[in-house]
């Protein structure tokens, strides 16, 4: 076990009082006046349902502080927080890096809410959240964002601006939220401190991020929805199987208690609910679990589907030499590729998900996933080349998928993704070796807020395209995200691309923009 890691029963008291909304006494907050700003890294919110919503915060403070304090919160109907709905206490422990998630219930429903945070005579900025429609009703609307993969090195955060500027109801982010290795090449802007390897590491790299003023204001104009794919560990790791990319020493000692303490910094960091903590983050360094995959309700109009890719997979199929590590492969000429038992998402969340979507009384069902869902192969011509760090090396856990969805007569199925750098829009098949099978749902993966598309990417985008039919659509020259609008009738995606992730005031503009009827699972561009 780490040694940085405190006791699993310690941990999960601490993470509760972390998200106690009880009154404590004044004297349990009342501080000196702090001659610096404690909320640096801002205020975000997240896991909306038809009751409430989780706060979030992460105090900074100029020495390290191993004291216990107690913060105040309030959430109001209005931002000049004279019509208060909500208001309690919540604690920042050290044991939990100081981050606090207030976990609020008791508000109305679809309503749009003020928050903040106070500790003694500072105040948090004001944060703007909802909570989601009640189960049974009929909304009109859904505008929902999706974007991935914001390498500080690689740029500037513009997207987020222009994001905010489109007022989503919420983000979905699918993963990479940071890169756990220092020197990219022409490097826009570098990042401190060397490789992240350690609970403390992990925290800076956190902390260098949220330090960005326009994804803290991104984080701070509506709830967030989170997964997360590889880089927040380690890349291309697979369950507790060890990655690629690590210091000049070649391997990471003790692998399990890096993904611990990965976990725990992404937890500490982010606007979810203490009830991912199953059995403690301590007990993650023998493979206990920190569940994140889960299912949230947006009235009749959609359900939402998270799934994690990474915590639950069998390792990748046909590594080189026995190393770790995503590759394309010839399938022809690796026997385990055909292993259909093979698992991406681990049998107990693909039981988990094929019971959900039993249940789906959504309009639009979707589901939310780290990378592209679709087959892609990367050799023109005959015979094939695919990548193996995604859906295309657990083949048998897609079609699993898919014959769910089929199974279960799942209403208009959307794909969300992330990962690859590039902007793909296709067809999801139920067969997609047979190009005259059904189609089943569509796809959309983005591209990324920065992070950068290989130049083969950029390079080949078409003739990939044509060589891959169940796409639509593909693009890998530009950063950006996704904006996903669900009415009753009509899906509309627009892709947003930001003119160059290297200046922080570049402009924006909309790539491309697709629609999708209601009951027809069929791409159409505008």
């Amino acid at each position: 076990m780490s040694p940085d890691l405190p006791d699993r029963r310690r941990l999960l008291r601490l993470a509760a009082a972390t998200a106690s909304t009880l009154w404590l006494p004044r004297s349990a907050w009342s501080l000196a006046r702090l001659r610096h700003d404690p909320f640096a890294l801002g205020v975000a919110s997240g896991a909306p349902s038809a009751d409430g919503v989780v706060l979030w915060t992460r105090l900074q403070f100029e020495q390290p502080q191993p004291a216990e304090f107690t913060l105040r919160w309030e959430v109001a109907h209005d931002e000049g927080f004279t019509r208060i709905a909500r208001s309690g206490q919540v604690q920042a422990v050290p044991a939990l890096g100081h981050a606090v998630h207030a976990e609020v219930a008791g508000l109305e429903p679809d309503r749009w809410y003020f928050y903040r945070f106070m500790l003694g005579d500072a105040v948090s900025p004001v944060g703007r959240t909802r909570t989601f429609p009640r189960p049974e009703a009929q909304p009109q609307r859904l505008r929902l964002a999706y974007a991935s993969c914001q390498r500080w090195e690689h740029g500037y955060y513009a997207a987020w601006r222009h994001l905010r500027a489109d007022e989503p109801d919420a983000v979905l982010f699918l993963g990479d939220y940071i890169y756990e290795y220092p020197g990219a090449m022409n490097a826009v802007r570098a990042v401190t401190g060397g490789w992240v390897l350690t609970l403390d590491d992990y925290r800076q790299r956190y902390a260098l991020h949220k330090s960005d003023a326009d994804l803290q204001a991104m984080h701070a104009a509506c709830p967030w929805l989170l997964t997360w794919d590889d880089h927040e560990v380690q890349n291309d790791y697979a369950g507790l199987h060890e990655g690629t990319g690590v210091p000049v020493l070649g391997t990471v000692a003790d692998f399990p208690a890096r993904r611990a303490a990965a976990y725990q910094a992404w937890y500490e960091h982010m606007p979810v609910r203490t009830s991912m903590l199953t059995q403690g983050l301590a007990g993650l360094s023998q493979g206990a679990e920190l569940r994140i995959y889960q299912q949230l309700s947006f009235g009749r109009l959609a359900q939402l589907y998270l799934l994690d890719g990474r915590q639950y997979r069998d390792r990748q199929p046909c590594l080189k030499d026995g190393q770790p590590g995503g590759r394309l492969v010839d399938p022809a000429q690796c026997a385990e590729w055909g292993d259909a038992q093979r698992s991406y998402l681990g049998a107990a969340q693909e039981q988990w998900l094929d019971g959900a979507l039993a249940q789906s009384a959504g309009r639009w069902n979707v589901i939310g996933q780290q990378t592209l869902f679709g087959p892609r192969d990367a050799q023109p011509g005959p015979g094939q080349r695919l990548w193996n760090d995604g859906w295309d090396g657990y083949a048998g856990a897609r079609r699993r998928l898919t014959d769910a969805l089929q199974r279960h007569r799942v209403a208009n199925p959307v794909v969300l993704g992330g990962d690859v750098h590039e902007n793909w829009v296709g067809h999801v098949k139920a067969d997609y070796a047979d190009a005259a099978s059904p189609t089943v749902g569509v796809e959309f993966c983005g591209t990324s807020i920065t992070s950068r598309a290989s130049d083969s990417g950029m390079a080949r985008a078409a003739e990939r395209l044509a060589e891959n039919p169940h796409f639509v659509y593909g693009e890998a020259r530009y950063r950006g995200y996704g904006l996903a609008e669900f009415t009753p009738g009509r899906l509309t995606t627009t892709l947003r691309a930001v003119q160059d992730a290297t200046r922080p005031d570049s402009e924006a503009f909309t790539l491309a923009q697709f629609g999708v009827a209601a009951g027809r699972a069929q791409i159409e561009r505008q």
